[in-house]
């Protein structure tokens, strides 16, 4: 597979805390990647950088072979999207116009046609199409992430950076974002994707880099790093690891007192 994103010997420090230690990862098209790890492992840290948002102290982030700082601002908007956990928009703008500034990357490179056509291919990947007129500041969280996620999409990258994108919504739209995930991924792209439901991230992701204190653990497939030692000690609670009845992905469960709900 074809390396769209490599990192090597990241390091973060602020304040004299260690947020990112010799962090080193590989992001293949044709794959989706979780980070998972506790609170405070460092996973969103490590996104910001791999976006370019957060210089390292240490280390280099390359994308397509290039060192992020070789690229202009609209450039490497035009090669990774990235999606923050919160969702703030300082007016009440329209759903439609948030997924709308998705385009701008794209500005004098594209027809006013194909920016319409790539905001409503968003709006219905994320059932937020009747969305449309409504004021973002006026919409629920789980709306807004979906309106987000369409902002996202519309920039139409090479590269997705998703940080806890399941973390607002309900069951159906969790499938439904990372089932966008899988067909990104199936077309060519490359998904990095935050999430703290190990269960959730055993069924969708190809790999998984598992985080602890800044620094990598373990980095393999789903059957491979969701070991229950592994897990136990880096989440600090035993867990039972289980194969699911039909195709065997891991579930992870809590282990908790007998008797207890």
């Amino acid at each position: 597979m074809t390396a769209l994103l490599e990192a090597g010997g990241i390091g973060c420090t602020v304040g004299g805390r260690e947020l990112l230690a010799d962090v080193d990862l590989a992001v293949h098209a044709g794959e989706i990647l979780a980070l998972l790890g506790p609170n405070g492992a460092g996973k969103s840290t490590l996104l910001s950088v791999l976006a370019g948002d957060r210089r390292p102290d240490r280390g280099e982030v390359r994308i397509d072979g290039r060192p992020l700082a070789a690229y202009r601002p609209a450039e490497l908007a035009r090669r990774r999207a990235l999606l923050p956990q919160t969702h703030e928009v300082s007016f009440p703008f329209p759903a439609a116009e948030v997924v709308r500034m998705g385009r701008a990357p794209w500005t004098g490179r594209c027809s006013a046609a194909e920016d319409e056509a790539a905001v409503a291919r968003a709006t219905t990947a994320t059932d937020c199409a009747h969305l449309a007129g409504r004021p973002f500041t006026a919409l629920s969280g789980g709306e807004r992430a979906r309106v987000a996620l369409a902002r996202v999409l519309a920039q139409d990258t090479a590269l997705l950076l998703l940080d806890e994108p399941t973390a607002a919504l309900d069951l159906r739209h969790q499938e439904l974002v990372l089932r966008i995930a899988r067909e990104r991924a199936d077309a060519g792209r490359g998904v990095v994707v935050v999430l703290h439901d190990l269960t959730l991230a055993a069924a969708h992701a190809d790999r998984i880099a598992l985080l602890d204190a800044g620094r990598t653990v373990a980095t393999g497939s789903t059957r491979e790093v969701l070991d229950a030692e592994l897990l136990g000690r880096v989440y600090r609670h035993p867990v039972e690891v289980l194969a699911h009845p039909r195709g065997g992905a891991p579930i992870v469960l809590p282990e908790r007192p007998r008797g207890a709900d």
